[in-house]
């Protein structure tokens, strides 16, 4: 059976803790995303503005489930334990 990797993009900025806290929690899961460095420059960061309606990085979109830009490292990381953990 061929396992299909979830359909995860990151929005992230190097050096940004709560971008680190989303990332241990893909890494400890063993999933794969696309990650999308963004300007650190919040004037700059249109892109993220579009799928999550504001400038504020980690922003997650999981293509599969239908989630278009959820903010927030705590929710996101709640998110992924609850559809990808061990629990799920």
């Amino acid at each position: 059976m061929m396992t299909h990797d979830p359909d995860l993009e990151l929005y992230e900025l190097p050096g940004c803790p709560y971008c680190a806290k989303v990332k241990r929690k893909l890494d400890e899961l063993g999933l794969e995303y696309d990650s999308h460095e963004v300007p650190s420059s919040h004037a700059e960061r249109g892109e993220v503005e579009a799928v999550s309606g504001q400038t504020g990085v980690p922003v997650l979109v999981d293509n599969s489930n239908g989630v278009e830009g959820m903010p927030e490292s705590d929710d996101i990381v709640d998110y992924l334990d609850r559809e990808y953990g061990s629990a799920a």
